[in-house]
């Protein structure tokens, strides 16, 4: 229901807020569809969206790698968490568009540029929930393993891990997301080498091509919601699995 009242909004600001001669700023949903997901550009809108899919997914892997480890390193020591934690939040704070000039001109302007832009946009995420998840444990589960005399490896395999992977699936669908937000705002300023959706967003806008420009949005749009499901899913199967075998 909510599906076809946006699209009764669209069709009502298309045909009866815009004139033909203004209706180019939003055009019909059978337009979007015919001129862009089928038009002659649909086979170049796949080709960039399969590009921009690879940036964003390796840029998620480095970005899941590095914020575990940070994370876990925090979580050993106060002393670690107050030396590097703010760092963390200064990454996050500082805007990605004042460093993509800077990443250019260090990285040069092709696919590890791209996938720098990615990493630094979904580092965080992964740092903080892990961060979070890894200190959330119970404070007597704890005492239990100290009581064991047990080796801080195996707390952190077998009680840490386990009590934080909710807060890290919570992390890795909040970073899917934001890296496919940087794998295309990496493509629409790396404008070298084969495009992206980025790229064809730019050249659609500059074009005036409203159609293709809508239909590279929905693509880029679903291309996020794809992701954030199969994190989401993941974590049910992975976290569900892990707890059981926790409780056996």
């Amino acid at each position: 229901m909510v599906l076809a009242l946006v699209i009764g909004v669209w069709y009502l600001v298309t045909y009866a807020l815009l004139t033909p001669a203004r209706r180019f700023l939003m055009p019909p949903p059978q337009q979007v569809i015919t001129d862009g997901l089928l038009g002659p550009q649909a086979q170049e809108m796949w080709q960039a969206l399969g590009r921009t899919a690879t940036v964003a997914g390796v840029g998620l892997v480095i970005a899941v790698v590095l914020g575990i480890a940070w994370a876990v390193l925090m979580a050993q020591a106060r002393w670690a968490e107050t030396a590097l934690f703010p760092y963390a939040v200064i990454m996050q704070c500082i805007p990605i568009l004042a460093l993509v000039p800077l990443i250019g001109f260090w990285f040069g302007f092709g696919f590890v540029s791209r996938v720098f832009v990615c990493v630094l946009i979904a580092l965080f995420p992964i740092v903080s929930n892990t961060l979070f998840g890894l200190k959330s444990v119970d404070k007597g589960l704890r005492e239990v393993f100290a009581l064991r005399s047990t080796s801080r490896w195996t707390v952190l395999r077998k009680l840490e891990f386990p009590a934080a992977m909710p807060a890290i699936f919570a992390g890795l669908r909040i970073s899917a997301g934001l890296s496919v937000v940087g794998a295309i705002v990496g493509d629409f300023f790396f404008k070298q080498g084969d495009p992206g959706i980025g790229i064809l967003l730019d050249n659609y806008r500059s074009r005036l091509q409203a159609p293709q420009l809508f239909a590279a949005i929905l693509l880029a749009s679903a291309l996020g919601v794809v992701v954030f499901v199969l994190f989401g899913w993941l974590g049910r199967r992975i976290v569900g699995a892990w707890y059981d075998d926790a409780r056996n």
